[in-house]
């Protein structure tokens, strides 16, 4: 099964020099997912690749159709598809000798690199989460010092108003200090009542949200990795976001659909949100671990056990929500609730999720009005289209911040 991932292939040419570059890219797009220049993966290294085969046609023929090498008794063939269970390899008979000439080359660059190199110094921490920057430590310092600023030139004023009358001959009453001076005191008391009722109105608003909520979970899953770099679409893995209420969390059998193959992981380094760094590989091993794969015997060997992913977004029992709802006849794209879920690592609750937050999107969301019947009992908003007194309908403006809407 060397499988020389899948596009990689026809007669050589001697006129046309190879291109390691766009070798890669073919590579890429058929060969990495089952072949690793350096590991062995779901089928052998490549590294070194055209000298165990005694004839480069033969190579070019196992690549178009291994069965055909198979059949007539190549003594490696057949040797490669007994150590690999037997398992034959993908036929790629569209791929042009180029192409293939292409991908050796490029496997041929890649060999003479040394493995495991580290990343340029300064790069390591590259991959982890920046953390944002919070002012109300610098703010609160500014307001202190003015607090003070403004005492002092009480004070000052206060002795220069003494000198003046003293020098006039006017008595000038002993000053009473601010901590007995009750318009200090009153003032003092009213921010207070001020400053305490802001943050317990806040604390109370805040109840139940969860925003930049970010739990650890039992496998480090990255979502950059996979629907950001891999462009895996959230559809093959939440399929209930067009169908259901749920977008629905993922069964194993749809990681193992791709990590039956993928055993190693090769991609950008991998940080927590603490900066600690993520071995890729060991996370990959915890999801066999969970389905009771066996990499090396390439089976499953024990019973599998769920894994308890910990839920992110939760809204109140009392609000209904609708993924389809809202996917299809919306047409919103994940990103308007989850954030920018193609580029985190972890996730974290992007939105509060309030209500304010909801109604504000639906004041301004614009519905699909125009040649759509079911919104055909509106007269009054369509002959508005028509005489140009509005040029679109948002959510709001057919019922969707009423109460029931969310509440029923």
């Amino acid at each position: 099964m060397l499988i020389l991932c899948a596009s990689i292939v026809i007669p050589f040419s001697a006129v046309k020099a190879a291109d390691p570059a766009k070798g890669k890219q073919i590579f890429q797009q058929n060969c990495a997912s089952c072949h690793n220049v350096h590991k062995k993966l779901t089928g052998p290294a490549l590294a070194g690749v055209e000298g165990r085969w005694a004839d480069k046609k033969l190579l070019h023929q196992w690549i178009h159709n291994s069965a055909s090498v198979l059949a007539s008794g190549d003594k490696y063939a057949n040797n490669l598809f007994n150590e690999y269970n037997k398992t034959a390899m993908t036929a790629f008979p569209s791929l042009s000798n180029e192409d293939i000439d292409d991908i050796l080359a490029f496997i041929s660059v890649e060999e003479k690199k040394p493995v495991g190199v580290k990343p340029e110094a300064g790069t390591a921490t590259a991959g982890a989460k920046e953390e944002g920057s919070d002012n109300s430590l610098l703010f609160g310092i500014i307001t202190l010092i003015l607090a003070v600023v403004a005492l002092i030139l009480m004070q000052i004023n206060s002795n220069l108003n003494k000198l003046a009358g003293d020098k006039e001959g006017q008595p000038t009453p002993e000053p009473i200090p601010f901590y007995k001076n009750k318009a200090y005191i009153a003032l003092g008391i009213l921010v207070l009542f001020m400053v305490g009722g802001y943050f317990t109105i806040q604390g109370a608003i805040g109840l139940g949200r969860q925003k930049d909520y970010m739990p650890e979970q039992p496998i480090f899953y990255s979502h950059k990795v996979h629907a950001g770099i891999n462009q895996i679409n959230c559809l093959y893995c939440h399929a209930g976001a067009q169908k259901s209420k749920y977008a629905m969390i993922p069964s194993e059998n749809i990681c193992m659909n791709c990590h039956k193959a993928i055993k190693e992981y090769s991609g950008p380094e991998l940080f927590t949100a603490e900066g600690k760094k993520v071995d890729g590989t060991a996370e990959i091993a915890k999801l066999y671990d969970y389905v009771g794969w066996d990499a090396e015997k390439g089976k499953y060997t024990k019973p599998g056990r769920p894994i308890e992913w910990t839920k992110i977004h939760n809204l109140p029992d009392h609000v209904y929500f609708n993924h389809s709802q809202h996917t299809v006849a919306g047409k919103q794209q994940c990103q308007t609730c989850h954030g920018a879920i193609t580029e985190m690592d972890e996730v974290h609750q992007f939105a509060d999720l309030s209500m304010g937050w909801c109604i504000n999107c639906h004041r301004t969301t614009k519905v699909q009005f125009a040649d759509n019947n079911y919104y055909s009992i509106f007269e009054k908003l369509h002959q508005d289209i028509k005489d140009k007194k509005i040029d679109s309908v948002t959510v709001e403006m057919v019922g969707g911040t009423e109460c029931q809407k969310c509440h029923y």
